[in-house]
Parts: C-alpha cells; sequence; structure tokens
C-alpha cells in the first residue's frame, strides 16, 4: 500500500496546482480564524473546484458547529472532515450522522497517556492524525511546527488507518515513516517559508522525499 501525502493549509491556485502536479493525495483546506491558513468561503469554492477529481479535499475545523460544518460543506465539497479540537466522541458521532462524510480525528500527542482516548475515537472516525500537542498558550493545536516523540507509537497496534503529523519536513520525513509505520504523512508548516506562506519548491521536495520511502513497509 503507498504512503498517502497530504499537504495541509494551502490557500492559493499556484501552491494548490504545485500540490496536485506533484502527486498529493490530500489536499488540506483550513477553516479557523487564528490560524494563518485560514481560508473564506469563496476562495475555498474556487481552490475545492480546482482541485476536484485530482485529489482527497480535507477541510480542517477545530470545535466548529453545525451552521459552519454546513457551510463549509456546501462551498469546499469536502471528501473528508478533519476534525482538530476537543470533539468528543458523542460530537464524533453527531457530524457523521448529520453529513455523512468519513472523519478524520486528530489526537495530541507528547507521552503515551495521550493515546487513552484512542480507542474510543477509532471506533467512530475513519482515520486517526497523529499530531504534536501545542504548548500551553498556543492560539491554534496544530501548524506550530513541533514535532513529538515518535516512539510513542512505536508499539502502536491500530487496525484503523493513521497518519502522522507535527514539524514534518522533507529531511525527517523518511524517519518518521520509519519509528511509526503510519500510512500517511501530514505536512503544513514544513513546507512553508513563513507562517501561512507555503513555498512551492519546498512542497515539490516533501512530496518527493516522501515517494522515495513508499517502499517502506507502511499500513
Amino acid at each position: 500500500m503507498s504512503l498517502l501525502v497530504k499537504i495541509c493549509g494551502l490557500s492559493t491556485p499556484e501552491t494548490l496546482d504545485v500540490a496536485l502536479q506533484e502527486g498529493a493525495d490530500m489536499v488540506g483546506f483550513v477553516f479557523f480564524s487564528p490560524s494563518p491558513r485560514h481560508l473564506g468561503l469563496e476562495a475555498a469554492r474556487e481552490l475545492g473546484r480546482q482541485a476536484k477529481g485530482r485529489a482527497i479535499k480535507v477541510a480542517l475545523t477545530v470545535d466548529a458547529d453545525d451552521p459552519t460544518l454546513e457551510n463549509i460543506v456546501e462551498t469546499l465539497r469536502p471528501d473528508i472532515l478533519q476534525l482538530h479540537g476537543r470533539e468528543t466522541i458523542a460530537r464524533l458521532r453527531d457530524i457523521k450522522a448529520k453529513f455523512g462524510l468519513p472523519l478524520m480525528k486528530a489526537l495530541a500527542v507528547e507521552t503515551a497517556d495521550d493515546l487513552a482516548p484512542l480507542a474510543g475515537y477509532a471506533a467512530v472516525a475513519d482515520r486517526i492524525l497523529f499530531d504534536a500537542r501545542a504548548p500551553k498558550g498556543a492560539t491554534r493545536p496544530g501548524g506550530l511546527g513541533t514535532v513529538f516523540d515518535w516512539q510513542v507509537l512505536a508499539k502502536l497496534d491500530l487496525k484503523l488507518p493513521y497518519m502522522v503529523s507535527g514539524g514534518l519536513t522533507a529531511d525527517n520525513v523518511a524517519e518518521a515513516v520509519r519509528v511509526t509505520r503510519a500510512g500517511g504523512v501530514d505536512v503544513s508548516s514544513g513546507v512553508e517559508r513563513s507562517p501561512g506562506i507555503k513555498d512551492p519548491e519546498m512542497i515539490r521536495e516533501f512530496i518527493r522525499a516522501a515517494r522515495a520511502i513508499e517502499e517502506l513497509t507502511v499500513r
């Protein structure tokens, strides 16, 4: 099975096109106003049209209410909803029932204790994303360029597909996959020249580095 590569926080037609041309499997769009990658609905509509049929469209939200999700779903027509906040297991069930879309739940990781809620989320979500826990006082839960200790996942036995994120770059993605055995990788700040500003060449380098390790055993 090939490694899934997700470029998240895309916000311009030019950088989205680079990700698509290089063969990104998933492209992520952020709907969270404190983030420098936040998209308005009209911009999202155009980017969604550009990506349609070329990659899996992922809408990233943080503790969004139903009206917000309705607007995003209607505008972007995402293939997956990425829930990156403090959403409970019950909230995941409600969202799945209401919108009928696959869910990817982000789980903040710092120590092995952070895996305690995993079984409950895995029973409802379609995919898990392990991301670095944001430091205290951070205004957003991800996209901060922070790496967590991948050894926390080294002995993970999870049947559900999972991805790893948090401070990934073209230089460390191979090691992240080797340690975690993740079936996918997700990058945002690691392909930016400044917060929210994607660098086309960094996108190319990351995707090529990820493709170079596809011969590794992944699941």
